[in-house]
Parts: C-alpha cells; structure tokens; sequence
C-alpha cells in the first residue's frame, strides 16, 4: 500500500519519526502542499494523512485508489466524511491525544488576560521598579481569579481539563454543552447558553466547528455576555466573527480575548483583530507539545493498523 502524508510539518517537523508508516508500505510525506496540488500528490495512493489539506470531490474524483483517510489530529472539517463514506473510504481522526496540552494553553491565556506578567516584567528591565511613587503598577492589568466566574462553552474532554483548572483557582465554573445544559459534575454546574454568557466573566469556548457553530460569536451573541468579559479560543477560528469581536473589543464590551485559533491561518495582515485592543493571539500551537504529538503518532498507528487488519479504524468518524 501508499501512504501519502500531504501536510506533515506540523505535527512532525523533525524531532519525531514516521518510520512506523514502512510496516505498511511505501511512504511518501511532504511538509506542506496546497489544496490545489492534493490531487496531483496523493495520486494513487491507498492511505491519506491530513492536518490542514482539504480531502474533497476534487482529490476523491482523482484518486480512485484511496480506501483510508485520517485526520492528523482531532478535527476533521477540512475532509468531506459524507463524500468519503459515500464511496466507502474509511475516514479516522484522533481524539484526546492533546487534551492536557489545549487546556493548559486555553488557562495561560485566560490568565494572560487577567494578569499581565510581560508589562510587570518590563516595568523591571525598563528601571520602574523604584517604589512608591514612581513604581506604576497600576499601569499594568492585574485581576484576581478567586471568585470570578468561568465558562466553558462546549464542555467536552478538553472543556471539562479546563474547568478542573479554573477551578483549582477558586473560580465558580459554569459549562454548557448541547446534551447536558442543567445538573452539576463535580463541581461544575451546568447551564443554559444564555445565562452562562449572562454570568460569565471569562468564556473558554471548546466546540466544534460545524454549520451551527461557525460564526456563532457574533455580535448578537455578544450582546448577551456580561459587560468587560473576555473570551479564549483553542477549537476553531472560524467559531468567532472576526470583525464583530474586534468590534467589541474597541468599544470595551469585551475586556480582551485570548485566542489560539483565527479562521483563516497563518494569520491575514487584514484580520481585524490584528489591530484590536487586548486581544493576544498565538500561533495555533495548543496541541503541539511533544507529549501530545507523540500521542497523536501512537494513536495514528494504532487507527491505522486496525483499519489493515480489519477494515476498520479505532477511531472512525461518520460510521454507522
């Protein structure tokens, strides 16, 4: 069998192996290609890997040889599972391998928001620190988390690791998800949408990118959190419009937004949040600690074998 990786840098830019492909077959595995050159790459390959390259029409009508498609990682919207099951191709993600790395980064963001340790530390370096009055502390953002109230939007796995966090901090912790939106789980109460943005200070959103929840963060939906709350984002871009959070966070609606995600990556020079006050953006690097990649490598041969050993995956997206 082929195994064509079209995307693999990011998951793998050199400090882990793909050598486990070989038990398989022939491997061929590019850092980076279009979405243009898919077709064309993959060719005649059996087995696709994906992180971001989308797996359509366009890659499914020429390549007729493709029987396993996998994301590499845990979201999938850049495949067309529905295509892919309709022409009896397995399609495989990975679910879990990043969860303690996402949550760590979704709290250092909100914690970012609440505590500004580069501005304290630049007070130091830049000679500030000369004591009452000329120490400015008031000058940079510090707020205290006990007693403030966190809301995970999409308490999944990683929405639920996050909670525990916020937690340990002495937060009150609110949570909804589209099956459980009343009842407490270990602490955690379970809310409507509406009112876990109604009592929010800080909102951690975990959910998936589907037709219901792209663009969801508009500004009609900002209009029902509390006055000065800010958001954090580790799922998907395009979960937030862009310009209506920008928009809020010029105007002081929102206190500021910690997002590791935009919906058009890397970053557009456009994107209006660029440019908006107390929004801090990293490079969508949540999931990419070693130990949860070397996670997602195990699980991917894991997901893999069993699909050759019994024609079907471990972890199967859109199966019956």
């Amino acid at each position: 069998m082929k195994t064509v990786i079209t995307d693999g840098f990011a998951v793998n830019p050199g400090d882990l192996s793909w050598d486990w492909l070989r038990q398989f077959g022939e491997v061929e595995v590019h850092d980076k290609i279009t979405d243009d050159m898919a077709p064309a790459v993959i060719g005649d390959a059996e087995i696709v890997f994906t992180n971001r390259v989308k797996i359509g029409p366009a890659v499914l009508s020429a390549c007729p040889n493709l029987r396993y498609v996998s994301a590499l990682g845990t979201g999938y919207d850049m495949i067309d599972v529905a295509a892919c099951r309709a022409k009896g191709i397995e399609v495989c993600n990975v679910p879990g391998y990043s969860t303690a790395s996402v949550a760590q980064v979704a709290f250092s963001l909100l914690l970012a928001l609440a505590f500004d340790l580069p501005a304290y530390a630049a007070m130091v370096r830049e000679g500030h620190w000369t004591g009452i009055p000329g120490f400015h502390y008031e000058l940079a953002r510090f707020t205290e988390l006990d007693g403030k109230t966190a809301g995970v939007y999409g308490c999944g796995a990683i929405g639920m690791r996050f909670a525990n966090i916020c937690a340990a901090f002495g937060m009150r912790v609110l949570a909804t998800r589209r099956s459980k939106t009343d009842g407490e789980c270990g602490g955690i109460r379970f809310v409507t949408p509406d009112e876990l943005l109604r009592e929010s200070d800080y909102v951690s959103f975990h959910c998936p990118l589907t037709d219901e929840t792209r663009g969801m963060v508009n500004a009609a939906f900002l209009s029902k959190m509390k006055d000065g709350a800010a958001i954090i984002n580790t799922s998907r871009g395009a979960v937030l419009n862009e310009a209506d959070v920008a928009d809020a966070l010029r105007s002081g609606k929102l206190s500021g937004a910690g997002l590791d995600v935009l919906a058009k990556e890397p970053a557009d020079p456009s994107n209006p949040l660029l440019s908006a006050p107390n929004c801090i953006i990293t490079p969508h690097c949540a999931w990419t600690s070693k130990e949860a990649r070397t996670r997602l490598m195990k699980v991917l041969e894991e997901n893999l074998a069993s699909f050759v050993s019994a024609g079907k995956g471990i972890n199967r997206v859109g199966a019956n």
